[in-house]
């Protein structure tokens, strides 16, 4: 039976066994996790011989997460989870990074090689204080021809997250260049999966607009892409045939109807999520009250990870189910 970790501050523990060999880029790979073990094995073989070292930042996971990240020599912290925003805060203020870049990963993506080594020629230029990578989404097992430009790379020390409790963003200072190759986001092992995330993604997202929790950006219609998902998440409620153009969005626009079957599935399923997105927050203001949200469960204190504060939270933010 699981049982919840120990209050209190922060403890030393033995260290792992195993010992991560330093790749052949100066990089500083950096994880966040809950009940990743469908996921962690496959995402730290993909980084071998590239990453200098590699960072989990762990929120009590009930699976084999931290035992796999371990066994390939990962530095592993556990800590509650309070929000998106708050867990990569403090993930790249306090985790002991060495190498002078530093990237965001999350345990479904890939880098293919092109990405590698586009992300190396451009750490030795070093033009570019930060850098965005190409992000190609997999749904059922196919790729999409649904891509996004995202900031995940910086020189260490000059990033933080907007302090938001889902869909976090990076945000730094100075010039931002773009690499070539892929990064591979394989979303879900399966529908069922796929559901149970999208349920709990759309409650965190209407949980946060029914607080007024403020927005990664300031919401532009014709801002860059971050300000015009911002206004999207502001005014889409009062859109007439609001569905009508997400889907023609997802599936002519962003070009899904190339993939066939997965393609189609994917465009009318991203209307869904919208409208539960919408559906939770009438809801909430209808009753005057936040959605009921399930206690966590918490896996134990593993003794070869290293605990950060552990103290009981009573704010009421939503737990550490949301992660991927």
């Amino acid at each position: 039976m699981a049982t919840n970790p120990p209050a209190g501050g922060s403890v030393t523990t033995s260290e792992s066994k195993a010992v991560w060999h330093a790749g052949s880029t100066p990089l500083a790979v950096v994880m966040i996790s809950y009940n990743e073990a469908h996921n962690m094995g496959g995402v730290l073989e993909n980084l071998k011989g590239f990453a200098q070292e590699v960072f989990l930042v762990d929120s009590y996971s009930t699976d084999q997460t931290v035992d796999i990240a371990l066994s390939h020599g990962v530095h592993v912290v556990q800590r509650r989870f309070h929000g998106f925003g708050d867990q990569w805060n403090f993930a790249i203020a306090e985790l002991p990074i060495t190498a002078p870049w530093t990237m965001k990963l999350d345990p479904d993506e890939r880098l293919t090689n092109g990405l590698k080594d586009s992300i190396t020629a451009a750490i030795k230029e070093g033009k570019a204080g930060a850098w965005r990578v190409r992000r190609r989404l997999w749904f059922m097992g196919c790729p999409l021809p649904v891509t996004q430009f995202l900031l995940r790379g910086w020189r260490t020390g000059t990033c933080r997250f907007s302090d938001v409790l889902v869909n976090e963003h990076p945000l730094v200072l100075g010039s931002i260049g773009d690499t070539r190759g892929e990064l591979e986001h394989h979303d879900s092992p399966d529908l069922h999966h796929w559901f149970d995330k999208q349920n709990r993604y759309s409650s965190a997202e209407a949980l946060s607009a029914f607080r007024g929790a403020p927005l990664s950006a300031k919401p532009r219609l014709f801002g860059v892409p971050l300000e015009r998902r911002m206004w999207l998440k502001l005014y889409l409620s009062r859109i007439p045939l609001r569905s009508l153009i997400i889907f023609v969005y997802c599936y002519f626009w962003q070009g899904a109807w190339r993939a066939g079957r997965p393609g189609y599935i994917w465009s009318r399923l991203r209307v869904d999520v919208y409208r539960m997105r919408i559906l939770k927050l009438a809801e909430m203001r209808l009753r005057g009250r936040e959605l009921w949200l399930a206690d966590p469960v918490l896996g134990p204190a593993h003794p070869n990870a290293v605990q950060a504060d552990l103290r009981e939270d009573s704010s009421g933010e939503v737990s550490q189910m949301m992660q991927k």
